[in-house]
């Protein structure tokens, strides 16, 4: 393929990328809290929170919190090799570790950010068979659960609960790029499968604002179409005034 086509196969990579959050169905994140929630309450925990691997597997980002330091902590960051969840992530394996200070590998740093300090956690890997998403741990379970060879077995099929949540937005999330990959599978010109390959491999991962306006965008194609048309004339405006504003900066400089 020439240069000209492999640009609009990344081109078209880029429109499906952005098009895809709209078409994911609403509640997913609604569905990680309730799978949080109850663990927490199997578990008699204190706590309970879901931390998903960013694309590039560098950080972790704690998305959904229930119960102790829900107000602090979603939205914190720690890179991925930091901390007990640090460890579960390299290894993939699950862990229970009842008293943490006595573990040189948690991350107290971390927890002091959050206003709370568990002395117990029992964290699992959220995996598909194909790769890593995140963890999902239980912060301070009852005492009154004493066998924690098979809670780390519960948590694990908890686990595979958040996996199947957590792909589903995924899947939507980088729809360019498996769209790309999906055809390059189906295509029988092999030059054409390099280039496929090649575009999906270079396409740049999600933009997490243009997610968050792409998930904004699909809860108001689910609103009625006065809402839709209100919403429209706003966004207009706003473009509208932005474009006016770079026109101005832009003459000043000439």
């Amino acid at each position: 393929m020439v240069a000209s086509d492999s640009s609009l196969l990344e081109e078209l990579g880029r429109i499906a990328g952005d098009l895809g959050p709209t078409l994911a169905p609403s509640g997913s994140e609604d569905l990680l809290r309730s799978i949080a929630l109850t663990a927490q309450k199997q578990f008699g925990a204190a706590a309970c929170s879901v931390a998903r691997l960013t694309a590039d597997d560098s950080e972790l980002v704690f998305t959904t919190v229930v119960g102790r330091g829900e107000e602090m902590v979603p939205g914190l960051r720690m890179p991925s090799g930091h901390g007990i969840a640090g460890w579960v992530v390299m290894s993939g394996q699950p862990l229970f570790v009842s008293d943490l200070s006595k573990d040189p590998r948690w991350a107290r740093d971390t927890a002091e950010l959050t206003g709370y300090t568990p002395v117990s956690m029992l964290v699992a890997p959220i995996a598909t068979a194909q790769r890593l998403l995140g963890v999902i741990e239980v912060l301070d379970r009852s005492e009154d659960r004493p066998d924690s060879g098979q809670d780390m077995e519960l948590l694990g099929v908890i686990a595979d609960q958040a996996a199947l949540a957590m792909e589903g937005a995924r899947a939507f999330n980088d729809f360019g790029r498996l769209l790309l990959r999906a055809v390059a599978a189906a295509a029988e010109d092999e030059g054409a499968v390099e280039a496929l390959d090649a575009a999906a491999r270079r396409l740049p991962a999600p933009d997490a604002d243009m997610l968050e306006l792409a998930s904004l965008f699909g809860m108001l194609g689910r609103l009625s179409p006065e809402s839709r048309q209100l919403a429209v004339r706003v966004v207009q405006q706003f473009v509208d005034h932005q474009v006016s504003l770079t026109s101005r900066r832009t003459s000043r400089r000439g």
